[in-house]
């Protein structure tokens, strides 16, 4: 049996772009399901394109930092009452950190 490898070619900042809006349409979604809205910032869509590129794996960390940095933040809100149905969940940086704040 014969292998052959696939060569890929490196992403480039407009592709880490439009792989972050792919990704955040999963958490959109699923937010629009509670009637809740998420507006991110240009800024918090840059640090998610820069933190989610890897060199090696390419864009695989992004969902996982999406997760971590986002959603899981969101859901926090929510339990905690902070965030209700007709919501917005406000996504910036801050001190170079991610802010989630309900709004």
């Amino acid at each position: 049996m014969l292998f052959r490898s696939v060569r890929f070619r490196p992403l480039e900042r407009g592709d880490m772009d439009a792989i972050v809006d792919i990704q955040l349409q999963g958490l959109i979604a699923r937010l629009a399901e509670r009637r809740i809205t998420l507006g991110v910032t240009p800024a918090a869509r840059v640090l998610l394109a820069d933190r989610g590129h890897d060199a090696e794996f390419g864009a695989r960390p992004l969902k996982r930092l999406i997760q971590r940095a986002i959603a899981d933040p969101a859901a926090r809100l929510l339990l905690e009452g902070a965030l209700v149905e007709d919501g917005v969940v406000r996504v910036d940086v801050r001190d170079g950190q991610f802010a989630v704040e309900a709004g």
